[in-house]
């Protein structure tokens, strides 16, 4: 317990130094980094439709292709997936799509 609190005001600590502005955007910066990686073999529909420009059309090609199989790479998605070329795929990444963990690379 005494580990728990001392954590706990060295966080407080931290915050305080940084003061109100800074540490409300350092919490908004980690919480969005922590949220923003969605794995193209692993979304479901609803996931896949929260990308702008994704679309429930577009989301549907994708979850048919991975149904064959998972995707290795952005050349297999590009492939696999009509409507889904480089510009798409690098409007997606930039969203936090990735592939095996993979952002595409410009």
């Amino acid at each position: 317990m005494h580990t728990r609190s001392h954590a706990g005001f060295a966080a407080f600590a931290v915050f305080a130094a940084l003061g109100r502005r800074a540490a409300s955007g350092l919490c908004a910066l980690l919480l969005c980094a922590s949220s923003h990686a969605l794995e193209i073999n692993q979304a479901n529909a609803a996931e896949l439709d929260s990308l702008r420009g994704m679309g429930p059309a577009l989301s549907a090609k994708v979850l048919q292709a991975r149904e064959q199989r998972p995707f290795d790479s952005w050349r297999d998605v590009m492939k696999r997936v009509s409507g889904f070329g480089p510009a798409k795929a690098q409007q997606f990444s930039d969203q936090g799509l990735t592939v095996n963990g993979q952002a595409l690379k410009p």
